[in-house]
């Protein structure tokens, strides 16, 4: 079982990792929020570089498919992990703010 918090539930200072592709962060994403996608994570996790076994994670994708997979991954490596219940589009509904990258209106995609 994976485990998982609702967007209502992230606290403020939450250590977001944001494993969505450079397109998708660039329309929104999580201020804050460390980006890192999918297949480029084993390697920052190996180099410490962006992740770290000692800080608790809240994992994130669009829907939470993706980040469930790497919070399990995450999970049997050694790390404090937890997936974002429904991803982004949850945390959208729940008004929960996301900015982007370009100055456009951030939008989940």
């Amino acid at each position: 079982m994976i485990p998982t918090v609702v967007a209502a539930d992230v606290p403020a200072d939450a250590i977001v990792l944001d494993v969505r592709e450079d397109y998708e962060w660039c329309a929104g994403h999580i201020e804050g929020a460390r980006h890192i996608p999918m297949m480029e994570l084993p390697q920052h996790a190996q180099d410490g570089d962006g992740v770290r076994p000692d800080e608790p994670l809240v994992v994130v994708c669009k829907v939470g498919s993706r980040s469930a997979h790497v919070t399990a991954w995450l999970l049997n490596n050694g790390f404090d992990a937890v997936n974002l219940d429904g991803g982004l589009v949850a945390w959208e509904r729940a008004g929960r703010a996301l900015v982007s990258e370009d100055g456009s209106p951030p939008r989940v995609v």
